[in-house]
């Protein structure tokens, strides 16, 4: 299946947070790990031509922005451009 976003919408993949341990070994759940930023890689870009990422940033959006896609075993995310935080620079 190939998605591709339309006006100012914006396909990334969701970068799993990596299992949270105490620092005596126990793992966190889900609801203890930060929900209040997502971050992800772009994948593709929509139509709209005034993008500040580009295809493989890896950017923070608001954590319940956009829609969520399960493609096979990936998790997509399609957001608006006006919801990226910021771009994640190495």
């Amino acid at each position: 299946m190939k998605i591709k976003p339309l006006g100012n919408r914006i396909l990334a993949q969701k970068i799993e947070e990596e299992e949270r341990r105490t620092a005596g070994g126990i793992v966190l759940p889900e609801s203890a790990k930060s929900d209040k930023v997502v971050r992800a890689k772009v994948l593709a870009l929509g139509t709209d031509e005034s993008f500040e990422v580009k295809k493989g940033d890896e950017i923070l959006v608001t954590s319940f922005a956009g829609t969520e896609i399960e493609r096979g075993e990936e998790k997509l995310l399609l957001v608006q451009k006006k919801d990226v935080l910021a771009i994640i620079e190495a």
